[in-house]
């Protein structure tokens, strides 16, 4: 199956994410976090790196919870700057 290239605005929202978790994280280990999400340190890299931009909903949720990070402030947060939830879901 071939993947289609992601789009400009679906690499920045992946790096956005990325820096958002890097910054919630904080001093812990990226092993620490990773081990309480279920997820190998490999695949939270690439997430915090954006060489993974898009990854699963429940990935994501499972970070949201090992950070204390709300799915509803991750979408705030991940949002592209003067764009809300409602400009989003309309698009």
């Amino acid at each position: 199956m071939v993947r289609t290239p992601l789009t400009p605005f679906e690499r920045e929202r992946g790096e956005r994410l990325g820096a958002l978790l890097r910054q919630a994280r904080g001093e812990r280990s990226m092993v620490q976090i990773a081990a309480a999400a279920g997820l190998s340190a490999e695949t939270l890299r690439k997430i915090e790196t954006g060489r993974a931009p898009t990854p699963a909903f429940f990935t994501v949720a499972a970070l949201a919870g090992a950070l204390g990070l709300s799915l509803d402030e991750l979408v705030r947060l991940c949002a592209p700057v003067g764009e809300g939830v409602a400009g989003r879901l309309s698009a």
